[in-house]
């Protein structure tokens, strides 16, 4: 970890080598690693005690972060991650709560914060993070940065660890955008389906609805730069039966598949949970078959439906978030409140498998904290949906 980390944001280990190539197309860029995926010679500790002391030393680094190293960029430490990464606040209770360094009074978003608050805080150039339910998402929006959830299953997470595998995916920060293009070009190659440079623009107007008005005002100027650009955004909507049902599908099928990958773990050693953990784990153990088989038929619908709507060529726009990063000192219950309306907007890219790129285009003027903008596209459109937000951020 670097020597100065006033940010909170690394792991405390002990430094290890990390050979790294002399060239590339990362040359002279440092970045974070999420402590939920494999380097060799540091443990890989989860955010939780037992974790990190049944890990030991890694003897193989995961095939994401060799390929950075081999593009020539350089490993800088491991990130902390919210525990087991089931949250989406930032505050681990065991290991801290990492600094925004686009707006220190504010959280960052969880459960990617360390690689969120070493970006903003420029202690590196770029950070590798997960995303199951928001966690690249959320904190590149509260934090100011670009940041990536990508088409499920386009980037490997071997070597990393899980938490609901149909979900999880492997996402990443920047500050500027030339950065974030670079290690996109190195994690995604090109696009089997690329998206033209004038897409069909939408405006999903009923996830606009779930932003507060203030977000949307600091909004609205970025969708009339897209317009002109793409032409006028055609208003419509994503949701399926309805966003209660959305959102509790997505919570039954990622809460068996929590309680899948850690349940046995908890089980076992009965480990001390933080606030917020604790009871989505109990409510996750929960869940039941019926529940579960259910949500798998709507996954499959709104797939379909989704595909529909987006065809190849259509781009959604929308805030990635339904307001600024809450305070630092708002009660559990009120960030468990905030993280329960943040779903119902980040279950679409989730249950749909999409790519989803969130850019910080807006602020607003009043808390003066970023916003971060999203442009969601269809199933392998990564690549160029990034292009498309480089575009759009000029």
């Amino acid at each position: 970890m670097p020597l100065h980390d006033p940010a909170h944001a690394f792991v405390p280990y002990p430094d290890a080598p990390v050979p790294h190539a002399g060239t590339g197309p990362l040359s002279g860029l440092r970045f974070g690693v999420k402590d939920l995926f494999d380097v060799a010679g540091y443990p890989t500790g989860g955010g939780n005690p037992i974790v990190l002391a049944l890990s030991g030393l890694k003897t193989r680094t995961a095939p994401t972060v060799q390929r950075l190293l081999d593009a020539g960029a350089a490993f800088a430490g491991k990130t902390v991650t919210d525990e087991l990464a089931f949250s989406m606040n930032g505050n681990n209770a065991h290991f801290g709560a990492p600094i925004n360094g686009a707006a220190p009074d504010r959280i960052t978003g969880g459960s990617s914060s360390g690689s969120a608050s070493a970006v903003s805080s420029r202690l590196v150039d770029f950070a590798l993070g997960t995303d199951t339910g928001g966690s690249v998402r959320a904190p590149a929006s509260h934090c100011g940065l670009y940041g990536l959830r990508p088409s499920h299953g386009r980037i490997s997470l071997a070597g990393a660890l899980d938490l609901a595998p149909s979900f999880d995916t492997c996402g990443f920060f920047a500050r500027d955008a030339l950065t974030f293009s670079r290690v996109a070009e190195v994690l995604l190659g090109e696009d089997r389906m690329a998206l033209p440079a004038r897409p069909r623009l939408r405006q999903p107007t009923d996830l606009w609805a779930f932003a507060q008005p203030a977000a949307v005002a600091a909004v609205q100027p970025v969708l009339a730069q897209a317009e002109g650009l793409w032409g006028p955004a055609a208003a419509c909507t994503v949701m399926l039966d309805s966003f209660e049902a959305m959102y509790w599908n997505f919570r039954y099928i990622q809460g068996r598949e929590a309680w899948m990958t850690d349940g046995p773990l908890i089980e076992r050693y009965a480990p001390p949970l933080g606030p917020g953990v604790a009871e989505r784990f109990a409510w996750s153990r929960q869940v039941s078959d019926a529940q579960v088989a259910q949500a798998e038929s709507f996954r499959r619908r709104f797939q379909a439906h989704m595909q529909t709507l987006l065809g190849s060529d259509g781009v959604l726009l929308l805030p990635t978030m339904p307001d600024v990063a809450p305070l630092r000192s708002e009660p559990e219950s009120a960030l468990e409140d905030y993280r329960n309306r943040a779903i119902h907007m980040l279950c679409v890219a989730g249950l749909g498998g999409l790519p989803q790129v969130s850019l910080p285009l807006a602020r607003q003027t009043q808390a003066d904290a970023p916003l971060g903008v999203s442009l969601i596209g269809p199933v392998g459109s990564d690549a160029s949906l990034i292009r498309l937000g480089v575009a759009l951020a000029g």
